[in-house]
């Protein structure tokens, strides 16, 4: 076991685990330099009691044994874990994955984080502010570093208001109403729709049975982003979305003056034609706060949480649902 006071020649695990699949690092306890990265199209199972614990440690264990043999199998003086759905449905792996680990590993110090946790500390560490993080959903977390506040994240039937699932929604219901003759029609989206989908009238029968109807929806939203130069509705849809992703990020940020505000996550790739207007929405909504460049993704959070408990020097609040630590004060 690596005493907290000695993470120097130790290493620290970072998992983000998401719905697109699972990435690993392996890094310097001291610094947090990533040495060795795995990467897994596969995502980690939900059942019935939530994320599966035994499928995340099949995927985990050995792509952890792989990466410590290629730097030498030093000791692991932590691990952090930022998994989708960690608030709601982590419960099996906050059972499992402390025991695990420290069989498998040897180590107890161990956090096990929402991954808008670790989107937050990869853009914005661990300082007072607020991190939008958005893709096909969309939630905002904030901290003034005593206690979280979080805002959306509630899916796509309930809110991810601004998310790529939401504005593809708005985007293919603006093209059906242009396919009816509707009022709110858009008839350059109904193109684009009819392209990606086939006839419009078929959208139903095609969407609706689909499991991953999130997604789905999602990948219109840079079509609508494409028409927003020359088509007034696409537009509307994205000043609309602003406005969400603006109210989401005011709920949550710390009332500090200079308080940053950063955006995370593939829908901010989008550009202009969403960030022209959520710059003008944090403007009016947020004028004390400032935006700021996200500095690394989630995978970097974990890594970064991880670092912070070998070192004893973690800032970040710890939340029943957000952020657990485990062994945390073990010598």
């Amino acid at each position: 076991m690596v005493s907290v006071n000695e993470p120097a020649s130790g290493l620290v695990v970072g998992v983000d685990s998401g719905g697109s699949g699972l990435r690993v690092a392996l890094a310097e306890a001291a610094s947090g330099a990533v040495l060795e990265t795995f990467s897994s199209r596969e995502p980690v199972r939900t059942g019935p009691d939530g994320i599966s614990a035994g499928h995340f440690l099949e995927q985990v264990l050995p792509a952890v044994a792989a990466l410590r043999e290629r730097t030498g199998a030093r000791p692991v003086a932590a691990a952090a874990v930022g998994a989708a759905g960690m608030a709601t449905l982590g419960d099996e792996l906050r059972a499992e994955l402390p025991r695990a680990f420290e069989e498998a590993w040897g180590v107890r110090r161990l956090a096990l984080a929402a991954d808008a946790v670790t989107a937050y500390a990869g853009a914005l560490g661990q300082r007072p502010g607020a991190v939008v993080a958005g893709g096909t959903g969309l939630i905002a977390l904030g901290t003034d570093l005593t206690a979280w506040r979080r805002a959306d994240g509630w899916g796509h039937l309930l809110g991810d208001c601004g998310s790529g699932a939401w504005i593809g929604r708005a985007g293919l219901e603006a093209a059906m109403r242009a396919h009816d003759g509707r009022r709110g029609g858009s008839t350059p989206l109904l193109s684009r729709a009819e392209k990606l989908f086939g006839p419009a009238a078929g959208l139903p029968g095609l969407l609706y049975p689909r499991t991953d109807r999130p997604a789905v929806l999602a990948s219109f939203a840079p079509e609508v982003g494409r028409c927003a130069a020359a088509d007034p509705v696409a537009a509307g849809i994205l000043a609309r979305a602003g406005a969400h992703i603006a109210e989401a990020a005011e709920a949550v940020c710390p009332a500090e003056p200079g308080a940053p505000v950063a955006l995370t996550g593939g829908l901010f790739r989008m550009g202009e034609p969403l960030l022209a207007p959520l710059r003008s929405a944090l403007g009016e909504l947020l004028p004390g706060a400032r935006t700021a460049e996200a500095a690394g993704d989630p995978l970097a959070g974990a890594v970064a949480l991880a670092a912070a408990l070998a070192t004893g020097t973690l800032r970040l609040p710890e939340d029943p649902s957000l952020l657990r630590l485990f062994g945390a004060g073990a010598a």
